[in-house]
């Protein structure tokens, strides 16, 4: 029988994967900047989806880096996993505020390239909670 912490992670991680499944979305209508906030986003979620399944009560934040470091505490393999996602951090402001940008607005200031890359990194989260989670 799961119990309910099991539940609630599974309920993050299924909103991450929508939000990944929105990214693409997003992408696909060449709103970069969209795209890169909601695979920052869904890997964001993905993690405390992670920390919930293992008895987190609340998890605060939203840095990647940050929630990834939390998580080292119960399995050390996320240090590896903060190296490479940690980069996500940097769309979480910029690509929604003007005033995160020296000049222009975030509509204008990501590409395509942006968002294959944040789209990749997104990717790389979900699928190792995917497994984390299915240790657990």
């Amino acid at each position: 029988m799961k119990q309910p912490h099991d539940r609630e992670g599974q309920r993050w991680l299924s909103q991450s994967v929508r939000d990944l499944d929105d990214a693409v979305y997003a992408r696909d209508g060449k709103r970069y900047n969209l795209c890169c906030f909601l695979a920052q986003q869904a890997a964001e979620k993905a993690i405390k989806a992670f920390l919930y399944a293992n008895g987190a009560e609340s998890v605060w934040g939203h840095s990647v880096a940050e929630l990834c470091e939390d998580s080292s505490a119960l399995d050390p393999s996320f240090k590896n996993l903060k190296k490479k996602a940690a980069p996500l951090d940097r769309f979480y402001i910029p690509t929604r505020y003007p005033n995160g940008l020296p000049g222009g607005i975030p509509a204008d200031a990501y590409i395509d390239e942006d968002a294959e890359r944040a789209l990749a990194m997104a990717e790389k989260v979900i699928s190792f909670i995917k497994k984390k989670m299915k240790q657990g």
